[in-house]
């Protein structure tokens, strides 16, 4: 699933003050009549019956409020929410991707829902959508829905060789040194796939960058962060995956299409695109979660997903809320999970996909999600992505330590880059 950031934002201050999550509703209303709202989402979001359904039922349960959702494509979508948030007329509310939060909470205007956490479930939200919607303690993102990656396997090959699904680091390594024998790669991972890096490194105690203050730092070149990159070394030798390229070259699905690899890491989804491929693999793929380092937690994972904004110029606060409070809440979170295959924003939520194995094994994943460094900078970074330059001097025997300080410098220019 693709990292939804954008061009980073023109930087302003935090310190411009926030509306309060339930202002004063449009005053220029005709009195009596029912103000409009409109909805930003983006496209592949929801069906169009989702969609149709909330709609309804939305104006059902407010009177008050007519309701146009409008779709968005991803493509240019930074520049025209950042032009929605600084005009005096923009959408009540927006879907933003969850790592964008940061980018447009920067420009000062969007609605500050902190006091709504508790009424919103925010104790249960997932953690990897919750972060990121959190920029100085203050919540300006409320966690829509999430995706994440899993081990995708070959039941067959598993069967073959008496392998259950593993559940720790140690039992992981273990079965696919033993499914890298006869002609089959126990694993297919290419040499830069980073997002599987940073679930590694999360895993030790790390991160990719750190914020002390008011400046960020580079976090690469740390024991946490290199015992991650070393368990990653030692996972990628038991395949064939190419050291300096990613995911995408080739197309990971592909070559898993081949028939000749046990195992691959991405989100559940991918499967089909195997099975479509190869429809002789169709009956033979599993799900599990990446595994931990204990057995007690699946290892984490980069959460991929959606939070929902309000813009601070809208005049229609309360309606906006009104809105989030109904797509963030049980009813329509299992809706769309149960349709999408999305993972719900909350953990108690889980059991919504539970019938579909890899949706099942993704929520299962999701409870240890975490976000990329919450700067309104990260972009910069991933435009240069100096953590791929990394994992390939790691996998062709650059000395660790060396090249994690490399791209740490690399790292800090970005992050400490003014916008």
């Amino acid at each position: 699933m693709p990292h939804r950031t954008a061009t980073a934002l023109l930087a302003m201050a935090l310190a411009i003050p926030a509306l309060a999550a339930c202002g004063s509703d449009d005053p220029g209303a005709t009195p009596g009549e029912p103000q409009n709202l409109t909805v930003w989402l983006m496209k592949d979001t929801a069906t169009d019956e989702y969609v149709a359904d909330f709609e309804a039922a939305f104006e059902r349960d407010h009177p008050e409020y007519t309701l146009t959702v409008q779709i968005q494509e991803w493509d240019g979508i930074t520049e025209k929410v950042t032009g929605a948030l600084a005009s005096t007329d923009p959408p009540d509310v927006i879907e933003v991707g969850n790592t964008q939060v940061a980018q447009y909470a920067a420009s000062g205007g969007v609605t500050d829902l902190s006091d709504k956490v508790g009424e919103l479930g925010g104790e249960d939200w997932l953690p990897g959508l919750a972060e990121p919607g959190a920029v100085d303690d203050r919540q300006y993102g409320i966690p829509f829905y999430a995706a994440n990656r899993v081990v995708i396997y070959r039941t067959d090959l598993f069967e073959a060789k008496g392998i259950q699904p593993p559940t720790t680091r140690a039992e992981w390594l273990t079965a696919t040194a033993a499914l890298n024998q006869g002609g089959t790669q126990g694993i297919y991972l290419p040499g830069q796939n980073w997002y599987v890096l940073a679930g590694f490194v999360w895993d030790e105690g790390g991160d990719l960058a750190v914020r002390d203050g008011d400046r960020w730092a580079g976090a690469l070149n740390t024991p946490e962060a290199l015992a991650g990159a070393d368990f990653y070394r030692q996972l990628q030798a038991l395949g064939k995956g190419p050291r300096d390229s990613d995911e995408a070259k080739p197309q990971q699905t592909d070559v898993f299409a081949r028939g000749d690899v046990a195992q691959l890491i991405a989100v559940p989804g991918a499967a089909k695109l195997v099975t479509t491929a190869n429809p002789e693999l169709d009956g033979k793929l599993g799900f599990f979660p990446i595994p931990g380092k204990t057995a007690d937690e699946p290892g984490a994972v980069f959460t991929g997903g959606s939070d929902l904004i309000v813009p601070m110029a809208s005049p229609r606060q309360d309606g906006a809320y009104a809105v989030v409070k109904e797509l963030a809440g049980e009813r329509w979170q299992t809706e769309l999970a149960r349709t999408m295959n999305y993972v719900p924003n909350r953990t108690s939520l889980a059991a919504a996909v539970e019938d579909d194995p890899g949706a099942a094994a993704m929520a299962e994943g999701a409870a240890n999600g975490h976000a990329t460094p919450n700067s309104p900078n990260w972009t910069a970074v991933e435009a240069r992505n100096p953590i791929k330059e990394f994992l390939t001097k790691v996998l062709t025997g650059t000395d660790p330590k060396a090249a994690a300080a490399d791209a740490d410098a690399v790292i800090t220019a970005a992050l400490n880059t003014a916008q």
